[in-house]
């Protein structure tokens, strides 16, 4: 069975909208595109790098435009993204000139689960607002890979923005960049529990 990694940005008030650049997501008025910019050091840069090696991508349509306007010129900055399988998760699109782009054009959640119960490596979903809400809906996320930024802004897409279910998470590293950005990668890790004090 194959991994879902979630990997995002997001500020302290949970926002993951547009943090590369100021028109990369606009929807909504969005005004604070590019917001992750000015944090990003060395330590930061290493630690995008390790997280971003070689992987098949599991993708929303939106994320899936961004990237293949981008990286097929830009592939020295991200090795093996061109020859990367990316599944793209879209209700309207069947094609694309990039290379190794699949689209799954059914129930999002069957065609997910079919994809997870499959052998091969982890599946890395980045961006993908929308998508992160039917995975995690559905419980289909094992780990999240987070990177908190230290703002706030108010408004904009959030990563739990009415998809997600009780579920308890573990954590298993964390990396703190001199810029003041958190590094946390959580897997799951079974139930909600509770108690009284």
């Amino acid at each position: 069975m194959r991994k879902i990694v979630v990997l995002s940005f997001i500020t302290l008030d949970g926002v993951m909208q547009a943090p590369g650049g100021p028109e990369e997501d606009k929807s909504g008025g969005f005004e604070h595109g590019g917001w992750s910019f000015p944090y990003f050091d060395e330590v930061a840069g290493a630690a995008m790098a390790e997280q971003m090696a070689p992987a098949v991508l599991l993708l929303g349509r939106k994320t899936f435009d961004i990237f293949a306007s981008y990286w097929p010129q830009h592939a020295d900055e991200w090795p093996g993204i061109n020859e990367a399988t990316k599944y793209v998760v879209s209700r309207t699109k069947t094609s694309s000139d990039w290379r190794n782009s699949v689209f799954l054009n059914g129930d999002a959640a069957e065609e997910i689960k079919r994809l997870k119960a499959g052998d091969g490596a982890m599946l890395q979903v980045h961006g993908s607002g929308e998508l992160i809400q039917t995975l995690l809906k559905h419980d289909l996320v094992d780990e999240l890979w987070l990177k908190i930024f230290p703002l706030t802004l108010g408004g904009g897409k959030r990563l739990f923005d009415g998809g997600a279910i009780p579920a308890a998470f573990a954590l298993d590293s964390t990396t703190i960049s001199p810029s003041g950005v958190i590094f946390a990668n959580y897997r799951r890790a079974g139930e909600v529990k509770t108690g009284s004090f």
